[in-house]
């Protein structure tokens, strides 16, 4: 999800060099978004790693 991400801000920066602004804010809204669901789901899977681990391990 963070190489989509990091596509559409890449779109967004050629976009806006090029005068497209519609386009480039469009697509930098895309990959902000795509940015955040990234690190939601980061902290997520990262809680549940660790819950995971102490469970196992008896700590």
């Amino acid at each position: 999800m963070l190489k989509w991400a990091l596509i559409f801000a890449i779109v967004a920066l050629v976009a806006g060099a090029l005068g497209f602004g519609g386009v480039a804010g469009v697509a930098a809204g895309i990959a902000k978004i795509l940015f955040f669901i990234a690190v939601i789901g980061f902290l997520i899977f990262l809680a549940l790693g660790v819950f995971a681990g102490r469970k196992l391990t008896g700590r």
